[in-house]
């Protein structure tokens, strides 16, 4: 199941699940509230009474949608991983994959790239690599400390960003092998730690 796919409940997600459908198939650009409220299977004065701001809300309310899921998602990825090797495995294929199957951000991406690039750039990228944090670092934490947990968590977010952006053809990292092979030859070695089990 992808995050789009994940089920909904309150009406202003489903609305905000709608919109992310509409901007999968047309962008931010040509997607209209109506659309979205046609999507959504309600009216667009209930899209406007939702979301008194109009698009620019409707969009931002998708945004934060999507991000919930990727971290709940992540949190059930990482959720029984008991070696460092498997939390970083599971970690980076579960992001990687995420991000490459988000219809809306792959459209965005490839044909609006000045819709996404404001909001993630310099400083703004920050508040995506601390929530990545705050999600991943209880599961790096048994075996890195608290402070280092967090490091890392930041390390390996910038590292699947910089994957997606730019492929490499000798890692795939939506591959979980072939991240076991990125993750044994050079994060672990990079952060100069024995792969171990909890409590140990």
């Amino acid at each position: 199941m992808t995050l789009v796919e994940a089920p909904v409940s309150s009406p202003e997600a489903r609305v905000a699940d709608a919109a992310l459908r509409c901007i999968a198939r047309w962008g931010v650009a040509k997607t209209t509230l109506d659309d979205v409220a046609r999507e959504a299977g309600c009216s667009r004065a209930t899209v406007y009474r939702l979301f008194p701001g109009g698009k620019d809300n409707v969009i931002d309310a998708a945004v934060r949608l999507e991000v919930r899921r990727f971290l709940d998602g992540l949190a059930a990825e990482l959720a029984g991983a008991d070696e460092l090797e498997e939390v970083l495995v599971r970690g980076i294929s579960y992001g990687s994959r995420s991000l490459r199957d988000c219809a809306a951000l792959q459209f965005v991406l490839a044909y609006e790239p000045e819709v996404i690039l404001p909001r993630i750039a310099f400083k703004r990228l920050d508040a995506v690599f601390d929530a990545v944090g705050l999600a991943a670092a209880p599961y790096l934490s048994g075996f890195l400390g608290d402070d280092d947990a967090r490091r890392v968590a930041e390390w390996v977010a910038r590292l699947v960003i910089s994957y997606t952006q730019a492929p490499s053809d000798q890692f795939d990292l939506a591959d979980a092998a072939s991240v076991r092979r990125l993750v044994r030859g050079f994060v672990l070695p990079g952060l100069a730690v024995a792969t171990f089990t909890k409590g140990e």
